[in-house]
């Protein structure tokens, strides 16, 4: 059982994890103005790997992989960061980000749904209902922007619904692996297989092409660089190893439910950097995504059916 002080840690850290998310969407946005979305990825884990790779080069972080699952680790990261990166960019090339963010809002349920199937794990009835209102909470302020889902999109939406899927996979195979790796030996393994992975995509897309010298075009621009390594240092490297590190202390269902958090912190940087309107609906729709994530982690574990005693002989 998780001590009071390693949960509260725990929560903080997935908090965190949120708003890197959320603040993240920013920096995206600048670099693909300079850049096509598969070099963005690939520039985003070649710092990120290269982060990492650093303390375990100089000796500062062990990994110890011998005798363990890596064949499991290789299928998680193919999960995320591979499968949820290019599904959600091929997403949006058919669709719209307002569509992205209502289908991403289901992930939590989605994930309720694979935890429960694949590692048991139990939500009550309150909780349930906690992560209704949090998804709720995020289709209600995209609905009142005037955003809704254009079914004629089938192609785009099928992705889209098919990172949902990915990212709760990828929560259900690092909760289950947080028992055989550390959150560092997960999160190498992930970050290196989307570096390999994307840079080799992204060399042999521009080398068919005959465009390699576009590939270095972006580095020439100063916003560009410095939401890259924003990207790669923070909105990759420590949110992987954050989400691996939550993931190992509290339920998938209930890490999955932060995410939502994302589009409230979103609304605020967008308010802020951009100056972008802050309404009523997005005051409601916060409230209801705040009010989902605080009820999933009070109502846990508040209904645990009694052991019944054995009979005396």
């Amino acid at each position: 059982m998780q001590s009071r002080k390693g949960l509260k840690l725990a929560y903080t850290v997935a908090v965190l994890n949120a708003v890197i998310i959320g603040i993240s969407f920013l920096f995206t946005k600048i670099a693909l103005d300079y850049a096509q979305p598969l070099d963005t990825l690939m520039y985003r884990f070649v710092v990120s790997f290269l982060g990492l790779s650093l303390p375990v080069a100089l000796g500062i972080v062990k990994l110890h992989y011998r005798g363990k699952p890596i064949g499991k680790a290789l299928l998680l990261a193919s999960l995320y960061p591979l499968g949820f990166f290019t599904l959600q960019a091929y997403g949006l090339q058919h669709t719209t980000a307002a569509e992205a963010g209502i289908l991403y809002a289901f992930t939590p349920i989605v994930t309720m749904m694979c935890a429960s199937l694949f590692l048991k794990e139990s939500t009550n009835g309150a909780q349930k209902l906690a992560i209704f209102c949090s998804v709720f909470g995020v289709v209600f302020i995209f609905l009142m922007k005037g955003s809704e889902l254009d079914i004629s999109n089938i192609t785009g939406i099928s992705l889209l619904v098919l990172t949902s899927i990915s990212f709760a996979g990828y929560s259900v195979m690092a909760r289950s692996l947080s028992k055989q790796f550390s959150p560092t030996e997960i999160s190498y393994l992930m970050l290196s297989t989307g570096f390999v992975v994307f840079l080799i995509t992204s060399l042999l897309t521009h080398w068919k092409s005959g465009s390699l010298e576009v590939l270095l075009t972006p580095l020439s621009h100063s916003l560009f660089l410095v939401s890259i390594l924003f990207l790669g240092l923070v909105s990759s490297l420590i949110t992987a190893l954050a989400s691996t590190y939550v993931l190992s202390k509290i339920e998938a269902s209930q890490m999955s439910v932060f995410t939502n958090l994302s589009t409230l912190i979103t609304i605020a940087a967008s308010a802020l950097f951009l100056g972008e309107k802050i309404t009523q609906y997005h005051v409601i729709g916060s409230l209801l995504i705040i009010a989902g994530v605080l009820g999933t982690q009070y109502y846990s574990g508040r209904t645990k059916v009694i052991p019944k005693l054995k009979k005396s002989v």
